[in-house]
């Protein structure tokens, strides 16, 4: 009976990650062949200024003789390095999607082609890399009108993915949990709605055929009619998975445990770091958005405190709101943290962008508001001078991948939290109530210890809700009632 009722879990969870993968745009048979095309609008270019940079011109500046020369050559490079590094990213992107890379095409322009986004001529230049490869797929790095995607398949005879979409397949791919999938399920169905129009002659002709002339509703109407049920349908099932984890964080706010949630751009290394501090096994992938399920492991802190450590969801560059939207039960625990760690790749010439991102889909969960600490991960990738360049108050060096810089984290997470806090206590209890002196040692510091006779006097420093247990045994407070008696 065991045997069966464990086939059948296997064969129920296999059947849904099948499902997941069923959702992707891209053949699992074959890494497809895939033309991306970038474009940059040089009419909203901006110059990029980041931290990392600003530490390597210190030290160019350093190397060199001619301070002026050396100001005037980072300028020059700021441009170059923010769309440089804006394309490896997309690249990134498709190779995590699947895809094998046969060409890339850059086109710069001062404004989209509302037709097509790349004009004519770029168009042409396309088609014509698309025969020669044998490409199955052209990727665009920017977000697809339907008309535009509609009018680039008709010219390129191929399927064309716009960043949204890609978006939303890596993150099909990834999803493993039945949340994981109803959220990506969610975030695609409300991609495609607006996309319906215009897709051929059959979505405009009224359905059932000779008899049927007359008012009735269009194809175009019952797919928009039986997607629109279908975001309900599976709205409905994301609200049932919200309200197990109500009781659940409900259970867990019992006994004030504050939530630490990571937060920060795709690929910044939260999920080493997570590894690192907590010994979780999580995967731990270059691969982007590789952890879309949230993961929640309990951290002890040199205070003795405990608290709950959230792994969470990484963020990119204009991530679509559908994602946002649809992973607000996953976020939730971002929403419910106390404190966040901002944790940023010290490494990534784009460090300025990214971090703006990262603060940007926080304002759109209206927690911009919360204690954040930086946490600038990577460091063993910098050299001494650049490390300088990055040290801050405010800021925690660490490696996650080195294990390096765990302890002055922990101390500054200790710091940063409000709830729960470090109190100190003296206490006077007999020496049969050894429990409670275990679970005073256990959880707290002790900095004084004596005994007199069948007594025991100890100093604790520790979490509020720990030593307010026992505060019965409360130094003053039982002389309190020693006088009252």
């Amino acid at each position: 009976m065991k045997t069966s009722k464990t086939a059948r879990k296997s064969l129920v969870e296999a059947q849904r990650a099948s499902t997941a993968e069923d959702k992707s745009v891209f053949s699992r048979d074959r890494a497809e062949r895939a033309v991306l095309v970038a474009v940059e609008f040089t009419s909203t270019r901006r110059k990029l200024t980041t931290a990392a940079s600003q530490a390597r011109k210190a030290a160019a500046i350093l190397a060199s003789d001619s301070s002026e020369e050396s100001e005037d050559v980072a300028g020059s490079e700021g441009l170059e390095l923010d769309f440089d590094a804006s394309l490896a990213e997309f690249e990134e992107l498709a190779r995590s999607a699947g895809a094998e890379i046969v060409a890339t095409l850059v086109q710069r322009r001062s404004r989209p082609d509302p037709a097509t986004l790349v004009g004519q001529g770029k168009l042409d230049e396309i088609a014509g890399v698309v025969a020669s490869t044998g490409a199955d797929i052209v990727l665009f790095d920017h977000e697809l009108t339907p008309s535009q995607m509609r009018n680039l398949e008709r010219k390129l005879d191929t399927r064309v993915i716009d960043r949204t979409q890609l978006i939303l397949d890596i993150f099909a791919r990834h999803a493993r949990t039945r949340e994981g999938q109803l959220q990506v399920e969610l975030a695609q169905l409300e991609y495609q709605l607006p996309r319906l129009a215009g897709r051929g002659k059959a979505m405009s002709q009224l359905g059932g055929g000779i008899g049927t002339r007359g008012p009735g509703e269009t194809q175009l109407e019952t797919d928009r009619r039986k997607i629109n049920l279908r975001i309900d349908h599976v709205k409905e099932q994301l609200e049932a998975v919200r309200r197990i984890r109500r009781q659940q964080r409900q259970r867990r706010e019992a006994v004030p445990v504050p939530v630490v949630a990571l937060v920060g751009y795709t690929n910044a290394g939260k999920s080493t770091l997570f590894n690192a501090l907590t010994e979780a096994g999580v995967l731990e992938s270059s691969r982007m958005f590789a952890t879309l399920d949230p993961k929640l492991k309990q951290l002890q802190l040199p205070s003795r405190r405990r608290v709950l450590l959230s792994d969470t969801v990484g963020f990119i560059r204009n991530l679509p709101h559908t994602l946002v939207t649809s992973f607000r039960a996953t976020l939730e625990e971002v929403e419910r943290a106390e404190l966040l760690l901002h944790v940023r790749d010290a490494s990534s010439p784009m460090l300025d962008e990214q971090k703006a991102e990262v603060e940007k889909v926080l304002g759109e969960l209206e927690v911009a508001g919360k204690p954040v600490l930086e946490v600038m991960n990577k460091v063993d990738l910098l050299s001494p001078i650049e490390r300088e360049g990055l040290a801050r108050q405010d800021r925690v060096l660490v490696s996650g991948l080195r294990g390096e810089g765990l302890e002055d984290l922990l101390r500054a997470i200790d710091e940063q939290l409000i709830l729960d806090p470090v109190i100190e206590r003296e206490f006077r209890l007999p020496q049969s109530e050894g429990a409670v002196i275990a679970a005073l040692e256990a959880g707290a510091r002790l900095t004084e210890k004596r005994f007199e006779g069948n007594l025991v006097y100890l100093t604790a420093k520790g979490p509020a809700s720990l030593l307010n247990r026992f505060r019965r045994f409360y130094l003053h407070g039982a002389e309190k009632v020693a006088s009252q008696l």
